[in-house]
C-alpha cells in the first residue's frame, strides 16, 4: 500500500521528520524516499558495502538516520556520474567526494559536473526522486516511482504534479547542456508511456460513443493523449486511441465508422495544428435522416493558440479536458 501524501506546512513536516529520525526505516521505505529502487539498495550493499549496519533477528534490513546519510551521498554521487564503487568508497568514508579516480574530466565545467541536478523548483518529493532515478538510467526505480505516483494519485494529479515537471525539468537540462540528456528523456518517457497504458482499463462501448483521441497530421508528441486515455479510462469512459499523425481521410472515416460523443486532436506546434481539419471533423455526420449527429470537437495542446482556440474548445491542461469530454460522454 502506497504511503499518504505529505500535509501541513514545510516547518511542521521537518518536526514530524525530527521526532521519527530515530526510527530504524525498512528497504522499501528508504527507496521511496530516497527515489531508488529496492532492488537497487539490495544490490549496493551486496556489492559494495552499502547496507545497514544493524539487522534484525530475521535478517531483514533497517536502516539508521546514519546508514540514510551514507545512501544519500551514494545517490548524489552516481546521480553526478560517478562510478558506483568510486561513490561507495567516498560515502562509507563520510568524505561525500570521489578519489582522484573518478575525478570528473578536465575539460567539463563545474556546471557539468552537478549533471545529476535537474532544475525542478519547488515540487513534490516524488519529482525528485524521480529525477535522480532517470538521471542514473536506473530503469526499475522509474518504474516503481511511476507506478506507486499514479497509484496513490490517480492519473490526472500524477500526471500534473508528478510526471511533467520531471518532464520538464529533463527537458530544459536537455536543451542547456549540449544534448547530454537524450537518453534520459527517451528513458522517462517510456516509462511515462508504459505506467499510463499499464492505468488504462479496457472499458465498454456505451450508446452515446467514445471518445476518440488522436494527434493531428505530422504530430508525433503522444504522451498527453496517453495520459488523457488513461484518465478518462479511469472514469469508466470508453475511448478510442488513435495515436501519432493521424491521416485526415483516416481520421473522418473513423469518426463516421465509431459515431464518437466527442474527437479530441492533439497538436504541439503551430506547424502542426490543422484547423481547416478539426473544422471538418466538427461538421461530420452520422446516423438515420431526422436524427443524424456530429461530434464534440475539442482541441488540445500549444499549436492550437490562436484562431482554433477561440473557435473551439481548448483546455489548459489535462484536468480541464478530461471535465470538458466527461460532461460531452455523459450529457451533462
Amino acid at each position: 500500500m502506497s504511503e499518504p501524501p505529505e500535509h501541513g506546512t514545510p516547518a511542521e513536516r521537518a518536526e514530524q521528520a525530527s521526532r521519527t529520525a530515530d526510527v530504524p526505516l525498512t528497504t522499501g521505505a528508504v527507496a521511496r524516499r530516497l527515489g531508488v529502487s529496492p532492488t537497487t539498495l539490495r544490490s549496493w550493499d551486496r556489492r559494495y558495502g552499502i547496507g545497514p549496519a544493524v539487522r534484525d533477528e530475521g535478517r531483514h534490513r533497517r536502516w539508521s538516520p546514519r546508514d540514510i546519510e551514507v545512501l544519500e551521498t551514494m545517490c548524489r554521487l552516481t546521480s553526478s556520474g560517478v562510478p558506483p564503487a568510486e561513490a561507495a568508497r567516498a560515502a562509507r568514508s563520510g568524505t561525500g567526494a570521489p578519489g582522484p579516480a573518478a575525478e570528473v574530466p578536465a575539460r567539463e565545467s563545474p556546471r557539468s559536473r552537478a549533471a545529476g541536478t535537474l532544475p525542478l523548483g519547488d515540487v513534490r518529493q516524488e519529482c525528485r526522486g524521480l529525477a535522480r532515478a532517470a538521471v542514473r538510467l536506473d530503469a526499475p526505480a522509474v518504474e516503481e516511482l511511476l507506478a506507486a505516483a499514479v497509484e496513490q494519485y490517480g492519473v490526472v494529479a500524477a500526471w500534473h504534479e508528478v510526471m511533467m515537471p520531471t518532464l520538464h525539468a529533463v527537458g530544459r537540462k536537455w536543451a542547456s547542456s549540449g544534448d547530454r540528456y537524450v537518453e534520459v528523456e527517451h528513458l522517462l518517457s517510456w516509462h511515462v508511456s508504459t505506467a499510463l497504458r499499464r492505468r488504462t482499463p479496457t472499458v465498454p462501448q456505451t450508446a452515446a460513443g467514445p471518445v476518440v483521441l488522436a494527434c493531428v497530421p505530422g504530430e508525433q508528441h503522444t504522451l498527453p493523449l496517453e495520459a488523457l486515455n488513461a484518465a478518462l479510462g479511469e472514469l469508466g469512459l470508453p475511448t478510442r486511441m488513435f495515436g501519432a499523425a493521424v491521416p485526415g481521410e483516416a481520421l473522418t472515416t473513423a469518426v463516421r465508422r465509431l459515431g464518437p460523443s466527442a474527437v479530441f486532436l492533439w497538436a504541439q506546434a503551430r506547424s502542426t495544428a490543422n484547423l481547416p481539419l478539426a473544422r471538418h471533423v466538427a461538421a461530420t455526420r452520422w446516423g438515420v435522416r431526422g436524427a443524424r449527429r456530429q461530434p464534440v470537437v475539442v482541441v488540445g495542446g500549444p499549436g492550437w493558440s490562436g484562431a482554433a482556440a477561440r473557435e473551439m474548445p481548448w483546455p489548459a491542461a489535462l484536468k480541464d479536458a478530461v471535465e470538458l469530454l466527461s460532461a460531452a460522454a455523459t450529457g451533462a
